[in-house]
């Protein structure tokens, strides 16, 4: 199992880096062609979403995105929150309702990936999707 760690200013230019980032590491890890453009928008949707809590609480704390690659499946978890005092309590500000679009940007990856949960609530959440992958033979 390999795994690709990102971290990232909560700015709105990085969320690109992030997409063509994760379409890279789900081609190595064998994530069918035609998926690939599924994987970079809900990977787009899912930092924005990030982006959007950190600057909306004057978060200091990178954007969090893990890229993992095991045997027959591609995940990825993207962290748009701080760490907690306890799970699902922020220990930063307090947490905040879902508005309009949160709940438009978690529909749009909910549209395009088969395997998605978010967990956790407020500052603290955390979402993973996957997909299946199938290991590419080693090349001589």
């Amino acid at each position: 199992m390999a795994t690709v760690e990102l971290l990232f200013s909560a700015l709105p230019e990085h969320v690109r880096t992030a997409r063509l980032v994760a379409a890279a590491v789900a081609r190595k890890a064998g994530v069918d062609e035609a998926v690939l453009d599924e994987v970079r928008l809900a990977v787009g949707e899912a930092c924005s979403r990030a982006v959007g809590l950190h600057r909306g609480h004057g978060l200091a704390a990178p954007v969090r995105v893990l890229l993992i690659e095991e045997e027959k499946k591609f995940s990825i978890e993207v962290g748009e929150g701080v760490a907690s005092g306890a799970e699902g309590e922020p220990s930063g500000p307090a947490a905040r309702p879902a508005d309009a679009d949160d709940e438009m940007g978690l529909a749009v990856i909910r549209g395009l990936v088969d395997d998605f949960e978010v967990t956790g609530s407020g500052l603290v959440g955390l979402i993973r999707m996957s997909w299946p992958a199938t290991q590419l033979p080693e090349v001589p």
